[in-house]
């Protein structure tokens, strides 16, 4: 096991964390007086209990105070604050707000490093716990964590800001027939003791430190990538993401050398709330991304983007999400490119436009047209309600945009070098576009309209869209379909997903049983193993009520916990009151499979009172 993590580490490339850091409203720390550069994590997994326990040892950069200020959160318990040596540091919790609760740490004596010991509560909104029947090999418990955005505090006590980068080492405990992993170099075999050491070397926001624990084996894909997941997952898994080293290679030369050591992926049980996340070295990722065609690897290429756009340089608050995202949609548009062709990543850019309109038509009709804007106003509000289409799509089109307008060529040259002058470093929107004005549109003699992009609402009239020819053959086959021709002669034979989706998107409505009936029968929707292709059919079925499906989609409901799949399934049933009652009663028994962040979510969605049976996990 050392050898292995020894021989994987890359030595940083950066510098000193700076001591200005952006005030984050989603945090109570106060970088200015005192802020954290390094963690040293010793705990140990109480899988019975469900608690996480032990020390994490901050070392602490003190510039203008004498007190430290960490956020922790849902009870998070302080045992002890003490230096290295067992001085006894004076603290106290501060007021409880929704962002959590401060731990206020007095030390005029400005210890280099401050100890926390604690423990954490057992629904902790970051861990999820997992039972053995929830999981692929239904022998062994399972656990794994979601930092993203503010949940790290409820397992750290950390300054939880996204604007503050810290390296950090961790001696981790579990029972001995599990394996730990986390966001960092990681040993790729079982540890006879259960004890496993990590290192992460690179400075990183605290939302990006991760941690699972379950019966885990490994499978390298390359000599630098590779696969974990439960035993019987693993051979899908090592199949399904056979293009991963591919990928890294066309990532690097796209926008220079990858400088986190490893790249490693992480297959998860299917209740993780997302497609993917982003943690250093080790991809987080859902089940639901295995196909058995490889057809749905473009998350791979996202999340493999992030670390360039995202991990090496940073939104410094949440309402500068659209820096991580819409770059690194854009950076994945672009390795799909590289390695399955332009065609596929024109019906790829055509499929999240498709989703930004019906993000934006969403947000509108609610009255939240502020919402589609790029720079966001999330004071006094969860930083996840800014985790929308808008983000993601709209921050790609503007990025597309400029690219139409200066040249792939040069537009290639600015992202290298902005990833290379801001490397392991966090930006904010205004010093974002001050640079793009600086470095690319001033030199290019170029004119963007800038605020209507960034502070404006909507999708902007000089959007750039490509034209795809293989959509419009869908379209002409929906078309066909819509005239009498039956559906087996539809010439889908060669269709890859972005087909399918784009054919079940444009179907004509509404839809008699027989007609759903045909097309079932035909494509065998209701039995496919794409859960894109399959969560796009559900959602046909719900709006013209196809009763035959029914059953798929509680089964879907109750074993898949991805939010994207969850929110428009649901959104789509409570639509009528027989629907609703059909949600409410599927919920029910769905929620305790549900991570937290798709808990939350789906609760305000369902209006289930908070006296409601609480979420055990």
């Amino acid at each position: 096991m050392a050898s292995v993590l020894s021989s994987c580490v890359q030595e940083p490339t950066h510098e000193e964390p700076s001591s200005s850091v952006v005030m984050d409203t989603h945090s109570h720390a106060r970088p200015a007086e005192a802020v954290i550069t390094h963690l040293d994590l010793e705990l140990v997994v109480n899988m019975k209990e469900r608690r996480i326990e032990g020390t994490v040892a901050h070392s602490v950069r003190w510039n203008h105070g004498d007190q430290l200020v960490l956020d922790t959160d849902d009870g998070l318990e302080v045992l002890a604050v003490t230096t290295p040596e067992g001085e006894v540091l004076e603290h106290r919790m501060g007021e409880t707000t929704p962002l959590g609760t401060p731990l206020i740490i007095l030390a005029p004596e400005h210890p280099d490093r401050v100890v926390v010991r604690y423990r954490t509560s057992p629904v902790a909104k970051a861990v999820q716990w997992l039972t053995p029947q929830q999981t692929a090999g239904k022998r062994h418990p399972f656990m794994f964590t979601q930092g993203q955005a503010i949940l790290t505090r409820s397992w750290i006590p950390v300054q939880d800001s996204p604007g503050i980068r810290i390296t950090y080492n961790a001696r981790i405990t579990v029972p001995t027939e599990l394996m730990a992993v986390m966001s960092a170099t990681c040993p790729q075999e079982r540890a006879p003791d259960g004890v496993y050491s990590f290192e992460q070397v690179n400075p990183i926001p605290a939302y990006l430190i991760a941690l699972a624990v379950g019966d885990l084996e490994f499978a390298p894909l390359s000599e630098r990538c590779g696969v974990f997941a439960e035993p019987s997952v693993l051979q899908a898994a090592t199949w399904e993401f056979a293009d991963t080293e591919a990928m890294l290679d066309a990532a690097e030369a796209l926008y220079g050398p990858y400088r986190w050591g490893r790249y490693d992926i992480l297959v998860l049980p299917p209740s993780f709330p997302f497609g993917g996340m982003e943690n250093p070295c080790l991809t987080f990722a859902t089940p639901t991304i295995i196909a058995g065609d490889r057809s749905l690897t473009a998350l791979i290429a996202h999340e493999m983007a992030h670390s360039w756009s995202g991990n090496l340089v940073t939104n410094a608050t949440w309402n500068d999400f659209w820096l991580n995202e819409g770059f690194t949609v854009y950076f994945e548009n672009r390795i799909c490119e590289a390695i399955y062709g332009a065609e596929y990543a024109r019906m790829h850019h055509l499929l999240g436009h498709q989703d930004l309109e019906a993000t934006v038509a969403k947000l509108t009709a609610q009255g939240r047209e502020r919402d589609t804007h790029l720079r966001l106003v999330l004071e006094g509000r969860d930083p996840d309600e800014g985790m929308t289409d808008i983000a993601y799509e709209k921050g790609f089109a503007f990025l597309r945009m400029i690219e139409s307008k200066v040249g792939r060529e040069r537009f290639d040259a600015f992202l290298r070098g902005y990833f290379d002058r801001h490397a392991f470093g966090s930006m904010t929107t205004d010093a974002f576009l001050e640079y793009l004005q600086q470095e690319l549109l001033g030199p290019a003699n170029v004119q963007v309209d800038v605020a209507a992009w960034v502070d404006g609402a909507g999708i902007p009239a000089d959007v750039v869209l490509p034209q795809s020819d293989r959509f419009q053959k869908v379209e002409a086959a929906v078309a066909a379909w819509a005239a009498g021709t039956p559906a087996p002669e539809l010439p889908t034979a060669a269709w890859t997903t972005h087909e399918w989706l784009h054919f079940l998107r444009h179907l004509p409505g509404p839809l008699s049983p027989d007609r759903m009936a045909e097309l079932d029968n035909a494509f065998g929707f209701t039995r496919s193993g794409n859960a894109e292709v399959l969560a796009a059919w559900l959602e046909l079925c719900v709006v013209n009520d196809h009763t035959a499906a029914y059953g798929r989609l509680e089964e879907f409901l109750s074993t898949v916990g991805r939010r994207k799949f969850l929110v428009p399934l649901y959104t789509k049933l409570i639509a009528t009151e027989r629907g609703r009652m059909m949600a409410q009663a599927i919920y029910e028994k769905a929620r305790p499979n549900y991570h937290a962040v798709s808990v939350r979510t789906l609760d305000e969605l369902l209006d289930r009172k908070a006296s409601g049976t609480p979420v055990q996990f």
